[in-house]
């Protein structure tokens, strides 16, 4: 990671926090959780965490990343670049959300699509993240496209969090909190050992 810039470094030491959390609750819920759904009108589980995937690789096609995994998502279909190649990637992940459903196949693509966005983010000469390309229907950085790409994560996850605990499921990660108080704690009684 030597010839990464800061910005770089930063952000991957950042994604990895929502990629790892999300992919972990992921794993402990249990397969017949993931079609619960808080109201009729809302995402099931299982869609939130494709959601979250999908947007990732979408994302990484507007940063013109055209690896194996984002052109597996983006399909066959033609479509002229602009207004109608978004309305097929967005109605592609709506479908996605409706047909990927086993748990398998959400952690698999789920997986991939944050390896896809590291790796995208690694390949990158630093100078690359300040280039402006055209996203929907404005001229923006590559930098700002990572970013929603991580903000994306970070709400998301936030919403599969509500869905477990609604569940009655407990996330699978220590309580910062206690955490924090049991460091607290040790650096206390190493304190006073010393003293």
């Amino acid at each position: 990671m030597e010839n990464l810039s800061t910005f770089q470094r930063e952000y991957l030491w950042e994604l990895e926090i929502p990629a790892r959390q999300i992919i972990e609750l992921a794993e402990s819920v249990p397969e017949e959780a993931y079609d619960w759904r808080p109201a009729e009108d809302a995402r099931t589980f299982a869609a939130v965490l494709v959601h979250i995937a999908a947007g990732n690789l979408m994302l990484l096609y507007g940063a013109d990343v055209r690896s194996p995994a984002v052109m597996k998502f983006r399909g066959s279909q033609a479509a002229e670049e602009g207004p109608e190649q978004w309305l097929m990637l967005v109605r592609q992940s709506v479908a996605m959300q409706k047909t990927i459903t086993s748990k398998d196949d959400v952690l698999d693509l789920l997986r991939t699509s944050f390896e896809a966005v590291k790796t995208a983010v690694r390949s990158m000469k630093p100078e690359e993240m300040e280039a402006t390309c055209q996203l929907w229907s404005e001229v923006t950085t590559y930098r700002r496209i990572y970013l929603r790409i991580l903000a994306h994560a970070d709400e998301h996850m936030g919403q599969a969090i509500g869905y477990a605990r609604v569940m009655g499921f407990r996330v699978p990660w220590p309580d910062p909190v206690r955490m924090m108080e049991e460091m607290a704690a040790q650096s206390a009684a190493r304190s006073a050992a010393t003293a």
